[in-house]
């Protein structure tokens, strides 16, 4: 199978990329704009491989993923790209409008000029919005995003599934819980708290802390995209769940305890806005018509994360520099300074 991969260098991407090439049989024809987020050396383990290729390439381009899409003709897609930092969404909302509406349509339209097998569609389960508990969110559970992130994505949904009921093509729409693993870029909760651990610096905690999120393992995430890539069924939904929805301070607290820093170095700062209080997801649908379970518990999965990048520390170095300073400075350091000021 040839399965064209979008936002393939990127943390969630790059891990289906590594996965997907364990099959000799499968070839990969991986495109990347290369945003702050998109790092190849997240592939340098592949980039040799006769059966991978990669094209830098905005989804945006329709001229450019047109013809990727008439030299490679894929049998899938696989759409990862995206802008996904609720944060950065807040800040700026027109890259993700940008990427996340006008690239899956540039992808779709392109798709209906030449016709592929299949077509997933990478989401979140942010496009549910916060749940009260004991509430889980299935794939009829309606939709109430609350950033310019989820809404984009959440729109996004729609209009793939949207092709799907008009043109007949054959869309799936995957919607995850929050990913964690290796690779994964020093701005989302896991990969901050451990490098500014490591780094003896503060760990900034919005509001409270008691966020709840379900936790997924990357690779149990990409093994299930290949389970929908393989058994799914055109037009539907899947919901692809951790099962373990625990608060963000906790997890923060085992981080610390896993690297052996104190709790002292916990840094409150203001929440952002709506910021969302729960999220879970039931993936019932998807073991039911897979088989797919995750394999990766939470606790030896965090603890295998952050003895990847204490063992990594190049790679930290290498994507922290530059432009995520000013980003850090810009979302971490001014919201502390603000809530001190309240204080005061």
């Amino acid at each position: 199978m040839r399965i064209l991969v979008t936002g393939g260098a990127g943390f969630i991407g790059s891990c289906f990329v590594r996965l997907a090439l364990e099959n000799p049989s499968t070839e990969i024809v991986n495109i990347d704009k290369l945003t702050y987020a998109g790092n190849l050396e997240n592939l340098v383990s592949v980039a040799d491989r006769p059966n991978y290729s990669f094209h830098r390439v905005d989804i945006c381009d329709r001229e450019a993923v047109g013809k990727i899409f008439e030299d490679a003709k894929p049998d899938a897609v696989v759409h990862f790209a995206a802008e996904s930092h609720v944060d950065r969404s807040i800040f700026s909302p027109l890259p993700v409008f940008e990427t996340n509406l006008r690239g899956t349509f540039t992808l779709l339209e392109t798709m209906r000029a030449n016709r592929v097998g299949r077509f997933i569609h990478v989401s979140t389960d942010e496009v549910y919005g916060s749940l009260e508990a004991p509430l889980e969110a299935d794939e009829k559970f309606p939709l109430e995003p609350s950033s310019p992130y989820s809404a984009a994505k959440a729109g996004s949904d729609l209009l793939a599934l949207g092709y799907f009921k008009t043109y007949k093509m054959p869309v799936m729409v995957t919607r995850a819980s929050n990913n964690y693993g290796p690779y994964q870029f020093p701005e989302k909760l896991i990969p901050l708290m451990i490098s500014n651990a490591l780094e003896d610096k503060a760990l900034p905690v919005y509001g409270d802390g008691m966020q709840v999120r379900d936790w997924l393992y990357v690779e149990d995430h990409c093994r299930a995209i290949m389970a929908v890539l393989e058994k799914g069924r055109d037009g539907e939904i899947y919901n692809i769940g951790g099962n373990r929805s625990v608060p963000n301070r906790w997890v923060i607290e085992q981080i610390l305890a896993i690297t052996g820093k104190p709790a002292s170095l916990m840094t409150t700062v203001t929440d952002r806005p709506g910021h969302d209080r729960r999220y879970a997801l039931s993936s019932e649908k998807l073991s039911k018509e897979t088989g797919w379970h995750p394999k990766m518990d939470f606790e030896p999965g965090l603890k295998a994360t952050v003895d990847w990048y204490r063992a990594n520390s190049k790679w930290v170095w290498d994507v922290k520099s530059g432009e995520y300073q000013s980003y850090y400075a810009k979302n971490y350091e001014n919201r502390a300074s603000e809530l001190n000021q309240v204080r005061s």
